[in-house]
């Protein structure tokens, strides 16, 4: 019963009934009594008996209330979210049993339980560590090898969303767009010759040649198509003339195999660990979004459940006003450094671009999307994605009574921020991946599996951040209708 609600507000509720219970119980044998005394004249003195007791059960109970959901509602919660933290969030930190000091053993017990679940985890991952050692040995060398190839290769989907790419492909499609696993061939190549050349590829079963236009209509390309089985997708290799640049050790073999097999779902029933999201921030000339402008924009790529190094997104961008020292005191980047970096409309566009088909995530994203929403007019591009707040996730699973900022997230789950990079965009950008990766199997061992469960809870906690996804006409998680 009432299972949906928290801990605390069950709580609350049930001190609530206790009040009105002791109230009418109050009230009924004073009723009762002045009944039985049959004088009209003691009317008022019961009145305010009546009075003085409902008063005296109210601040009675509220003031036990008080201290119940101080030292033992709180402190339950906490400690939940703090053995949650070990369970899924790998975590290793012992926990502090003055946190729940009045629960009796109930601490102690949950601290040593938590330190064998260290001590277990440990052990696991070195005896993990030591093939997975040997298995990136092995992958770094295919790396390496692939990466000097002068051959440009990109495998694909059935759906021709991008599985594999390596570093000369990434060059190639970093000319139109920046690259990105799960992206669509189309965003970067013309759909009608690619749609034709993939056709005749399953009409033969044979590898096909063909000359396809990049997306921006600017440069052509000779392209091979191979197939690598009815349905299950293909390769598309660049002719070698176009793999002309050197391999960029930053950029190495990117891939997700998981993407081939993955069911075609609505985007808001698909389980967390399988979506794609764009985790970004902000810097601006200051804290008024109505007024103010960005000057740098960060962001990275979640997907399946793993930040996808290498795919990142760093701009700088000239807000056409000078930028005040407070403000570059904060984040670093002064009116020097703007200077020919692109406007906000260009800059926006491209994040759009890298943003697509994903759920955008942020720390307090109703404020970095008030500078984007308020030029996508002039940008031209529409805001519709899917948005997370990692302010309320947080609130989600650690409750609203503990700090929600970004320092004490990642302090809650052992992130380290280089100080460098704190403020910066980029940098903020990784730290709030780094806790949203933390926080996604957190979420399912709530039993918030997928993404229209997770907006739901997170709705309830709107007196801390207004929720941006918009509800449908029955009231409502957002639904996309979204194949991903």
């Amino acid at each position: 019963m009432l299972t949906h609600l928290s801990l605390r507000l069950r709580i609350f509720l049930f001190f609530c009934l206790l009040a009105l219970g002791a109230i009418a119980v109050s009230l009924g044998s004073l009723w009762l009594s002045y009944q039985r005394a049959a004088t009209p004249a003691l009317l008022d003195p019961f009145v305010f008996a009546g009075l003085m007791g409902t008063f005296a059960i109210l601040g009675l109970c509220a003031g036990i209330w008080l201290l119940f959901d101080e030292n033992v509602a709180k402190p339950i919660e906490v400690l939940a979210a703090e053995m949650r933290l070990r369970a899924h969030g790998g975590v290793s930190r012992g926990i502090d049993a003055k946190t729940a000091r009045y629960l009796g053993d109930l601490a102690p017990a949950a601290a040593g339980l938590a330190g064998q679940l260290g001590d277990s985890t440990l052990l696991t991952a070195r005896n993990i560590a030591e093939e997975t050692a040997r298995l990136e040995a092995d992958k770094r060398q295919l790396t390496t090898l692939l990466s000097e190839l002068p051959v440009a290769t990109v495998m694909l989907g059935s759906d021709h969303h991008i599985v594999l790419y390596d570093a000369q492909a990434a060059d190639v499609l970093a000319q139109i767009a920046h690259p990105r696993l799960n992206a669509s061939m189309f965003d970067y190549l013309d759909r009608v010759a690619l749609q034709a050349a993939y056709e005749q590829m399953n009409k033969t079963g044979k590898e096909v040649q063909a000359q396809v236009c990049g997306r921006d209509e600017v440069q052509s390309y000779s392209v091979s198509l191979k197939p690598l089985g009815q349905g299950e997708g293909y390769v598309l290799i660049f002719d070698a003339a176009v793999a002309r640049i050197a391999p960029d050790a930053a950029r190495p073999l990117i891939y997700d195999f998981a993407l081939l097999e993955r069911p075609l779902l609505d985007i808001a029933d698909r389980p967390l660990k399988d979506l794609c999201f764009a985790v970004f921030d902000t810097e601006t000339t200051g804290l008024l979004p109505h007024k103010d402008e960005i000057v740098q924009i960060g962001a990275v790529r979640v997907l399946n459940g793993r930040m996808i190094e290498g795919e990142q997104f760093d701009t700088l961008v000239d807000p056409q006003r000078p930028i005040p020292e407070a403000s570059t005191r904060v984040h670093g980047v002064s009116n020097a450094m703007v200077q020919g970096a692109p406007v906000i409309t260009k800059a926006a566009a491209q994040f759009h671009l890298f943003a697509k088909d994903a759920v955008i995530v942020a720390h307090n994203a109703p404020f970095d999307m008030a500078f984007l929403r308020r030029h996508a007019k002039a940008t031209g591009v529409k805001w519709d994605h899917p948005i997370l707040d990692t302010v309320l996730l947080s609130a989600v699973l650690f409750g609203s009574s503990v700090p929600h900022t970004l320092d004490a997230l990642c302090e809650r789950l052992d992130i380290t921020i280089p100080p460098a990079l704190r403020h910066t965009a980029l940098g903020d950008a990784h730290a709030t991946a780094n806790a949203l990766v933390q926080m996604i199997p957190m979420l399912q061992a709530r039993g918030f599996d997928s993404l229209a469960q997770v907006i739901e809870q997170t709705r309830r906690h709107g007196r801390l951040l207004e929720d941006l996804n918009p509800v449908d006409n029955h009231g409502g998680t957002w639904q996309a209708g979204q194949k991903t």
